[in-house]
Parts: C-alpha cells; structure tokens; sequence
C-alpha cells in the first residue's frame, strides 16, 4: 500500500534543458513512490558546477533531458512512501541523493535518504555537496598543527577552510577572486593569497611555511594549472587531494615532481553511493557541532523558472559568488 501524505496534490513544475543554454519548466504528474521509496516535496536543489558539462551542449549530450535531471542536492519533506518503507514517516525532513530534483518533488530510494533534524529546521541542506565536502576532508586526513594548501576557494573550498580551520590546521587560501580569499579568511585561514602568478604563489607559500611547503594541498578547482600549482605547494610525502571536478578534458600530470617528492596523490571524488550518504550524515553531524557553517555560503537564490540564469552564474562565477540554490514554494 501506498501512503499519500498530500492526496489533493496531483501535479508538479519540472525544468527540462531542451539544448544547450535554454529550460523549460512543465507541469507534471506526480510520481508515484514504489517498493522500497519515497516522494519528497522539495524545498529546493542546490545548482552544481557538474551541470555545466550538459549545460552547454556537448556532442554526447541529448536534449531534451528527463524532467528535473541534473538536479541531485535536493532536500524537503517526505510526502509519500512506498511499501517495505522503514523507520520513515510523512513529514520527515530529509536530504536525499536524488537525481531528478529540479523540480518539486522527487523520488528517491529510502537508503538514499538523510533525516535531519529540528535543530536544522529552516536551514537549506544541499547534502551531496556537503556530504561531498565532508569525504573529501576525511581522505585529506588533516589534523592539528598541519599547513594545508587549499588552492580555489568556492563553495567546496570555503567548507573545506572551515574544516580544516576547525580540525586545528593553519590554512593558506588560494583563490583567483578577492572575494573569496576574504570568505577565506573569515572562515580562519591563516594566509590568502591571489592565484595570479604560478612562481609567485610557489615563493610565497615556501615563505610561509619556511621552505616546507604543506603537509597537505587541496586542488578544488578543476584546471590544469591550479592541480600543477597544487603539487608543487605539497612537501616532500605530503599529500595530493584531487577534489576539482575534471570531466572537461584529458590532464597531464607531473609525475617527475610527483615520484620525486613521494607525494601521495588521492582522487577524493566518491562513487559509491553508500559513501555519499556515510558523508551526508557526517555533514549534519559538523553543521550541529559547529566545525562546519554552509549558511553564509549560499550567496544567490532562484525560483525553478529561472534555472538557467543561476547555471549561467554558476558558470561565470561574478564576484560575490559562491553557491547558487534553486528555492521552490
């Protein structure tokens, strides 16, 4: 038997991406949730920078995409489940890894589901990029009185800082934009330096750390040049994290610095799906104790009709920028 928490409401908005650049916004039947689901009505969808791949109408890409696709950091309220649902209720508030979550409701398997709890009521909780943020720092394996190099300081970087910072690290911020070397800075890092110069930045960081360099360097961009500058800010066995997404194209790699030096080099980027979740909860977890604080970080809001607008900013990064969400009524 299914049970239905919101029986009069028949119908749901979705974005569809109908090519490269432009969305439409339809009107939909509700799904109904299976064996083993949920439905969710969302309260939003944070926007990711994955989406700008498909965004821009690569030759792989098909159009139009599924309704509500690409959107995956939604959270709300469960509003329907399905049979053999356990130790889930109608009007739990949750954060899933969902995948169609551009849209009002949404389905998602119940082991995909995170309950948050009262304390976190009225908070946006995007929880795959958190819960992202919290794998990543987890295989970085910071502890006290590390020198940690986070090189690209958006949102991933900024919870990083925070992290870090927390953990009892000494964070040097690296960062193209002004903007978010001050996030930086607020959040605790102990430097900021602009991602001008490769040789300057390498300079200083040898300052800084009196010829060390840093136990540990966090590449968070994505680009070629910022994971070059990334090895070289990593001491002699330090540790490489990869936590740029880097689907655009092929990259080279150092690897005479990279053997040289010892390093060792960990793609933090998580595929399992039950990992996903392990750092979700991690995530709600931090948030409570204080040592994570995504709030501040959510720079930018929009309604589903125009998704477009808040890809389009998420690819261009205007200065005050961090983190878009797509808020839905």
């Amino acid at each position: 038997m299914n049970f239905d928490g919101h029986s009069r409401v028949r119908t749901m908005k979705a974005a569809v991406v109908t090519g490269a650049g432009r969305i439409q916004t339809d009107t939909l039947a509700l799904p109904t949730p299976t064996k083993n689901q949920v439905r969710i009505k969302l309260e939003g969808c944070g926007v990711c920078a994955s989406n700008l791949g498909p965004w821009a109408g690569p030759e792989w890409m098909s159009f139009p995409t599924e309704p509500g696709s690409l959107g995956h950091e939604g959270w709300g309220f469960i509003d329907a489940i399905g049979e053999e649902v356990h130790d889930l209720d109608i009007g739990d508030r949750i954060a899933a890894l969902s995948y169609h979550a551009y849209a009002t409701y949404d389905i998602a398997d119940q082991q995909a589901v995170v309950p948050l709890p009262p304390e976190l009521a009225g908070h946006p909780f995007p929880g795959e990029p958190l819960g992202c943020a919290m794998n990543i720092f987890r295989r970085s394996q910071i502890g006290p009185g590390q020198t940690v190099a986070i090189v690209g300081i958006g949102f991933l970087g900024a919870l990083l800082t925070q992290l870090a910072v927390a953990a009892g690290a000494h964070v040097i911020a690296i960062s193209r934009r002004w903007f978010s070397l001050d996030v930086a800075l607020k959040a605790g890092a102990s430097a900021a330096i602009p991602m001008q110069d490769h040789w300057q930045i390498i300079d200083e960081v040898k300052g800084l750390t009196q010829g060390r360099f840093c136990d540990c360097a966090i590449e968070a961009v994505g680009k070629q040049w910022p994971l070059d500058l990334a090895a070289e800010l990593t001491k002699e066995r330090g540790r490489l994290i990869i936590a740029g997404y880097h689907q655009d194209s092929p990259r080279q790699v150092n690897m005479q610095l990279w053997n040289w030096r010892g390093l060792d080099v960990v793609n933090a980027h998580e595929r399992e799906p039950a990992v996903y979740l392990s750092g979700m909860r991690d995530a709600v977890q931090a948030v409570l104790d204080g040592r994570m604080n995504p709030s501040p970080l959510y720079t930018h809001w929009f309604p589903l009709e125009e998704l477009d607008t808040a890809l389009d900013m998420t690819r261009d990064r205007p200065d005050g920028f961090l983190k878009a969400l797509v808020r839905y009524p």
